[in-house]
């Protein structure tokens, strides 16, 4: 090649590198960019179990950056003081409970805090600012006075009752996309609705009928230090508690009213087990007309054949706690006992991930518009 063509040659590259840099410049994003487009979240209750686990999966989340951990108990302290197993992963310390601050510096704000809490901060300036996953039963109940019956406390922001979204994906997932306030249903209800749900919409099964019995494991009584949760109280041994009195009782049979069209009338018995994590729902119903068990599993595949989370199984498989520990799915199945005309539906989940904090990133992804499944990959942990 001749030295003016080399020259030429050098100089079309060049013109040519010069012009793919510009227009790479201009179509990617810079870091800053993108991290400007990443959703800035908030956990109040951020050292509980259910606002631990917060951290754990939003930490794998790519389009979100946790700012700020809030904690009444920690304020100050470094968050993986707290919690060892965030040792390196989190620098951050605990912040306050300051909601109108916080949602100065935050696009979404997650409360996993008792009952009560945040219906005494929200309001309509917080409301414009920033989207709320309320992870209490605060919203849950549409209405007040049965709330307030059985919960105990007067409920400090009714006015928000009627808007907020009872945020079962599976269920309310147009509803939730759309939503400012969401209400993440308890542990307890979440898992005996999706055993439930097929065979109440299909209008098979006595409402009255229905009795829930429910296993869970220690964490779902929370971090607090309480006699009754001691190792020497619950280790080798199983008991039942909140017997026809456990606060998600109406939580319960009022989904399972909107689902079937008429009122619903169970009877709930929650069990404490030996076990950190888990929940397993053994529901009866009395059947209200003659059907098989092949047309009761086409109504169940037919109802959860598209929802990633919800897995029913096959047939003579019952559900155990062990296959979806740490992850973000229900295992359903159904049995039909043709000798007394009822059906059993039975359900597992793991009460901190689906039961709370994974269900309440599933809200969140749909609230931003991001895959309903971001961050929620995990394989569940064996043994």
């Amino acid at each position: 090649m001749q030295s003016a063509e080399k020259s030429d040659y050098a100089s079309y590259a060049q013109a040519l590198f010069s012009v793919s840099i510009d227009v790479n410049l201009r179509i990617m994003p810079s870091h800053t960019e993108r991290m400007r487009e990443m959703i800035r979240a908030g956990i109040i209750g951020s050292t509980g179990y259910a606002g631990q686990e917060l951290v754990r999966i939003l930490l794998g989340h790519k389009d979100v950056e946790i700012k700020w951990y809030g904690s009444r108990s920690y304020i100050d302290q470094a968050y993986a003081s707290v919690f060892q197993n965030m040792f390196q992963l989190v620098p951050d310390i605990c912040k306050g409970e300051d909601l109108e601050q916080l949602c100065e510096e935050v696009d979404v704000v997650f409360t996993a805090t008792p009952q009560g809490l945040c219906s005494s901060l929200v309001s309509e300036n917080v409301l414009s600012k920033v989207k709320v996953i309320d992870l209490s039963a605060d919203f849950r109940i549409k209405d007040v006075d049965t709330y307030e019956k059985w919960y105990g406390i007067k409920h400090q922001s009714p006015q928000f009752i009627k808007e907020a979204v009872y945020g079962l994906c599976e269920m309310n997932r147009e509803k939730i996309k759309k939503a400012r306030l969401i209400a993440n249903p308890g542990c307890y209800p979440t898992c005996s609705f999706l055993s439930i749900y097929p065979l109440a919409k299909a209008g098979l099964i006595d409402m009255k009928s229905v009795i829930v019995d429910a296993k869970s494991g220690t964490s779902g009584a929370g971090r607090g230090a309480k006699v009754a949760n001691l190792y020497c109280e619950v280790n080798e041994s199983i008991k039942a508690y909140g017997v026809a009195t456990h606060r998600h009782t109406p939580e319960i049979e009022e989904q399972l009213s909107y689902a079937s069209g008429q009122e619903a009338v169970i009877n709930f018995t929650p069990h404490l087990v030996p076990m950190n994590r888990g929940i397993l729902v053994t529901a009866y119903a009395n059947l209200v007309k003659d059907v098989t068990e092949e047309e009761i599993r086409k109504i169940y595949e037919d109802a959860y054949k598209e929802e990633q989370f919800v897995r029913f199984l096959n047939a003579g498989v019952c559900p155990e706690t062990r296959w979806v520990e740490g992850s973000n799915y229900v295992d359903v199945n159904v049995k039909v006992d043709e000798r007394t005309h009822r059906v059993i539906m039975m359900g597992a989940m793991d009460n901190l991930v689906k039961g709370a904090a994974g269900q309440a990133v599933q809200n969140m992804n749909l609230m931003f518009g991001f895959d309903e499944a971001e961050g929620l990959h995990q394989i569940p942990m064996l043994p």
